[in-house]
């Protein structure tokens, strides 16, 4: 500055600058202190604004998903709640068929016991229909492909399907008898052949049996096997091998060899035996005389079965077409040979077979048991399960269909209630699943947010002590450049002095 000038003030322009930055430095850290943000525009750091946006977005996302992940897990442990109180009814159902099963109850008794399940399986049915959330039906089959959106960006999402749990829904899928198939039935059953009476057979006059040799392909929910079949294979076995693959199917069998003979008054003498193939085992040779064909006729061939049961594990009753049936309940194979005398045993199978003297009467035959496949989920059989007269195609036995009024009934209905069972306990566990999955997720989701805060905290809030700390310094450093400012001005004013 020149000497003595009074035009021009440098010192007092620079005090001024000074001030100025000083005051736009005291300002901003004013405004860290008041708001506890380091940025509080675009201005102030344009990467850090960007960067904490980002991170402000996601945590909002975060907070959100926390939100839909538990709400899902509220959803969930709704139907679970559903599930649970189906499961104690169809266990109070499986209860009622084995009291009813007993033989012990007269036909009242049995009536009264249905209407007690028949209740039961309408509650059943109301669960399924009126278990809601947020009005949304759960158990009732509409809940199909629903996404619970579990995080803060597009495809994090877990999705979930519900199937009916209708009473209607729930049973057993079997593959029975084939309308046009090997089976007969003995007449004494109303269900017909293939149903779960067990009293449906296949009949050939000679030892080579009624099936036909081949493989059987078997597919259910868990994959795919082939089953060999031989001609006099035993049902037991059919089944057996089925059985081993369960494991890769999800497919299970159950064996029953039944068959009711028209009975012949007269003189009976043949060998009698069991077996999984064309030769006997276990025989015994039975006689009687048939006197009239009655319930009191039949009883002297009847007890001499029985008599022997020990050895061949074939067991004689008679129905009411006063009809002899002979029952291997562990599948294998009925043998008779060896026939003779006046009287006469005939059966049909897919053609009739009497055992006699006559003309076009035989000597022996070969009785194979129904193979009843069965599981929890639908399953289909190649059409080579036509060798063994069997449906392809599995059909649903339902819950809703049990019948507990008669023995037979209670029998079919403990089966149908033990897979119906199955079924609901494989919808808790999907449940089940769901909710773990859930509960891990939102346990991310909080410690995702603590960190992404964190983060944020780094880039966008102020260091309160550091920015007090230079706020002093500025207030300072005003008070110095006000200072300067007035010694500046006040040397100016001491040159007027000159003009006195």
């Amino acid at each position: 500055m020149l000497a003595g000038a009074i035009n021009t003030n440098v010192d007092a322009l620079f005090a001024l600058n000074a001030l100025s930055n000083t005051a736009n430095a005291a300002n901003k850290l004013e405004q860290e202190l008041s708001s506890g943000q380091a940025i509080n525009s675009p201005a102030d750091n344009p990467a850090g604004y960007i960067a904490a946006q980002g991170f402000t977005i996601q945590i909002g996302g975060t907070q959100q998903a926390v939100s839909n992940v538990n709400q899902g897990i509220s959803l969930v442990q709704t139907a679970n709640g559903g599930v649970t109180q189906q499961i104690n009814l169809l266990e109070q159902i499986q209860n009622i068929a084995n009291q009813a099963a007993n033989g012990l109850n007269t036909a009242q008794q049995l009536q009264s016991l249905q209407q007690v399940v028949s209740q039961l399986q309408t509650q059943v049915s109301t669960i399924s229909s009126q278990t809601q959330f947020n009005g949304l039906n759960l158990l009732d089959g509409s809940f199909n492909g629903v996404q619970f959106q579990v995080g803060p960006s597009e495809g994090q999402t877990i999705g979930l399907s519900i199937a009916s749990t209708a009473a209607a829904q729930l049973g057993v899928n079997q593959s029975s008898a084939a309308a046009a198939g090997l089976y007969a039935t003995d007449g004494s059953v109303s269900g017909g052949v293939g149903d779960n009476s067990g009293n449906s057979y296949a009949i050939t006059a000679a030892g080579a049996g009624a099936f036909t040799a081949g493989t059987i392909g078997v597919s259910g929910s868990a994959g795919s096997a082939n089953i060999t079949v031989t001609a006099p294979e035993a049902a037991k076995d059919v089944a057996a091998s089925i059985n081993a693959a369960t494991p890769k199917t999800n497919v299970t069998a159950a064996a029953d060899t039944s068959v009711a003979f028209t009975v012949g008054a007269g003189t009976l003498s043949f060998t009698l035996g069991n077996g999984n193939g064309a030769t006997p085992t276990n025989t015994v040779n039975i006689a009687a005389t048939v006197s009239t064909v009655s319930q009191s006729g039949l009883q002297s061939l009847v007890s001499a079965i029985n008599q022997e049961t020990g050895t061949t594990g074939v067991t004689a009753t008679v129905n009411s077409n006063n009809q002899l049936v002979l029952t291997q309940a562990q599948g294998d194979n009925i043998s008779i040979s060896g026939f003779a005398g006046t009287g006469t045993l005939a059966a049909g199978g897919t053609t009739t077979v009497t055992l006699g003297t006559g003309g076009g009467d035989v000597a022996a035959a070969t009785v194979q048991g129904l193979v009843t496949v069965q599981s929890n989920s639908p399953f289909a059989l190649s059409a080579a399960a036509s060798d063994i007269g069997l449906n392809t195609n599995s059909a649903l036995t339902t819950l809703a269909g049990v019948n507990v009024s008669t023995i037979s009934g209670a029998n079919a209905a403990l089966n149908t209630v033990s897979f119906a069972l199955q079924q609901l306990e494989n919808i808790g566990a999907q449940l089940g699943a769901v909710q773990q999955r859930l509960q891990a997720t939102a346990s991310n989701l909080q410690t995702t947010d603590t960190n992404l805060t964190s983060a944020r905290s780094v880039i966008q809030d102020a260091n309160i002590p550091q920015v007090t700390t230079e706020l002093t310094q500025q207030e300072i450093l005003q008070q110095a450049g006000i200072s300067a400012l007035s010694q500046s001005n006040a040397l100016q004013q001491s040159f007027l002095k000159l003009l006195q």
